[in-house]
């Protein structure tokens, strides 16, 4: 246990100290934007942030990975705020954790399997432009002393690590942002500071049980919003959790992050906080910058709850345009460029699935749609592209005017229309062999079609023997094939 405990909590703590507190300085300006977003104080998504990523820190199954207060959660509540008010967010906010809990214990994030590494490399593209996007107003028209200031930042974060020995020893996001705010500073540059998105809380988070009545209404009231809020948490929980996996090379335990995800949010939503999952942009810029650990997530926590209380008269002073170039990093680093060169070499089917993954997610800021459209197309490629694979040959037994039929390959609703088209029912045969050691059946339409070709060439007037099904195409067809039961021509000819 004392192994466990090191390797996940101080294998690396000195890189986990140092970018946990880079992660905490950009966690600052997303919470307050999110919170402005779903149309709450900004104090609500700060106290949401330090308080998932605490919590997060000892009950999630992903040591190294960020969660918070995020924008496609904060999306979701906008419509509730509006109408209900905070109070309603908080009770939304709990029951969105218990439905990830249950999620966790029901292993629903085992169903990551189904979703292909298309669907992945598309969700993580359409994050990079949606990152890139967000730091747009932060540019657009703010003056040149901005697009400088964004350039200088850029330039320390992929220069500062070329240089001999200093440059390995602190991570080039910190020193961007320590770097500007000094400059900012000494120059009394007239540029928008962390201090003009809102203001920050100046006492603890406290117990707060949301003040609504235990009611069947208030039920239904916040279901619709914390029903998608648990997907959407947790589709972008696992799809980040991929990726940092990818990018340190070690496994998570993705149904152990359900439920972390899920008693976080509780706490959140317990102490004043809204619902929040991983954010892919933070748990970039914590691995790339040297994070491994649970301390890491730890330190991001502790260290954005230090800066808001202890030191807000300096945070409020780091100019925006540090923060900017930090994300356009992130942007860049997320964006999987690889993607681009290979659309010529990869299949269709793969870049479509890519490419509509990403419209659908930057059209909608919707990342579960996004994920959702790719999941179904890719599905529909893959039936389509095994159903080639089933094939039917026959041989004729002219002595005896019997033909044998071998099928081969998956039946199931795509390849069934073919399977069925491949017999010929018109020879006029004395019986039929259908031969079936090399096939599978799969559903209900499979059967539907093994039924009529059957029927069809009884009725023809020909004997039929079904031969070589395995046991669990047998189990399918005895439960659910009708051409064994009485009356069967006459219920085909009555169709």
């Amino acid at each position: 246990m004392l192994t466990n405990i090191k390797s996940e909590w101080f294998s690396n703590t000195r890189g986990d100290l140092l970018s946990g507190t880079v992660v905490a300085l950009a966690l600052i300006p997303e919470a307050i934007a999110f919170s402005i977003i779903a149309g709450v104080d900004p104090k609500v998504g700060l106290y949401a942030s330090f308080c998932i990523a605490i919590i997060i820190a000892f009950a999630g199954g992903r040591p190294g990975m960020i969660s918070a207060a995020t924008g496609a959660m904060a999306l979701l509540m906008v419509t509730l705020v509006k109408e209900h008010g905070l109070e309603y967010l908080l009770a939304a906010t709990l029951l969105t954790g218990v439905i990830q809990i249950i999620a966790g214990y029901l292993k629903l994030g085992s169903l990551m399997r189904f979703v292909s590494r298309s669907v992945v490399t598309g969700f993580v593209n359409a994050l990079a432009i949606l990152i890139f996007m967000a730091q747009m107003p932060e540019l657009i028209g703010m003056g040149w002393q901005v697009y400088a200031m964004t350039a200088a930042g850029l330039g320390i974060i992929y220069l500062f690590p070329l240089l001999p020995r200093v440059g390995k020893m602190l991570p080039s996001p910190l020193v961007c942002i320590i770097v500007l705010t000094i400059i900012a500073v000494l120059l009394n540059l007239d540029i928008r500071t962390v201090g003009d998105m809102g203001e920050l809380p100046d006492t603890l988070p406290i117990f707060l049980w949301p003040d609504v009545p235990l009611t069947w209404e208030t039920l239904m009231i916040i279901l619709p919003y914390s029903l998608p809020l648990a997907i959407v948490g947790l589709l972008e929980t696992m799809m980040t959790a991929t990726i940092v996996d990818d990018l340190t090379d070690t496994t998570s335990d993705r149904n152990r992050e359900c439920r972390g995800q899920g008693i976080a949010n509780i706490g959140s939503g317990l102490l004043g906080g809204m619902a929040g999952c991983a954010m892919i942009g933070q748990s970039v810029i914590n691995v790339k910058s040297g994070g491994r650990t649970r301390l890491s997530t730890f330190t991001a926590g502790v260290v954005l709850l230090i800066m808001v209380l202890v030191l807000d008269n300096i945070l409020v002073q780091i100019p925006m345009a540090a923060l900017v170039a930090v994300m356009i990093m992130v942007s860049i680093g997320t964006f999987s460029w690889d993607s681009i060169r290979n659309l010529r070499t990869y299949p269709l089917s793969t870049n479509v699935v890519m490419v509509v993954t990403v419209i659908v997610v930057v059209a909608t800021h919707n990342l579960a749609y996004g994920v959702f459209a790719g999941v179904l197309l890719a599905a529909l490629f893959f039936a389509n592209k095994i159903g080639h694979f089933m094939r039917v040959q026959s041989e004729l037994d002219e002595a005896s005017n019997t033909r044998t039929y071998q099928v081969v390959g998956q039946v199931f609703f795509s390849s069934a229309e073919k399977f069925t088209d491949a017999f010929d029912f018109r020879e006029g045969l004395n019986r039929v062999v259908i031969d079936l050691h090399r096939a599978h059946f799969w559903d209900i339409t499979a059967v539907s079609a093994l039924d009529k070709v059957v029927i069809r060439f009884r009725r023809e007037g020909a004997e039929v023997e079904v031969i070589g099904l395995n046991e669990a195409s047998a189990t399918i067809v005895d439960r659910f094939g009708e051409h064994n039961k009485p009356g069967a021509v006459d219920q085909l000819m009555g169709h």
